[in-house]
């Protein structure tokens, strides 16, 4: 039985849309860390070749090599607020 060589990742489509936003908005702490979620969740996924190209494309624009890419993001995730941030870069405000 032959291994499919383009697989449909479950996540792509939504997937491709945060693709988008990080090469329209650029770099931040944020995009950073959606960044390298990505970066592990595509590594060694035989398909959505497109999303693993740009994904490449914003470690080149970036100036980033992978392992700095992740060494910066443990850092911020030892921040504790990274997520809550958001994009915006702004905490939520529950009260």
């Amino acid at each position: 039985m032959a291994i499919q060589q383009n697989q449909k990742h479950p996540q792509e489509k939504n997937d491709r849309a945060t693709v988008d936003l990080l090469l329209q908005e650029g770099r931040s702490d944020y995009n950073l860390a959606e960044l390298a979620r990505l970066r592990i969740r595509y590594r060694g996924f035989p398909g959505a070749k497109e999303i693993q190209q740009d994904l490449d494309r914003l470690l080149r624009e970036w100036q980033l090599q992978e392992e700095e890419l992740f060494t910066l993001t443990r850092q911020l995730h030892e921040s504790g607020d990274l997520y809550r941030r958001g994009r915006s870069g702004e905490q939520e405000d529950w009260s």
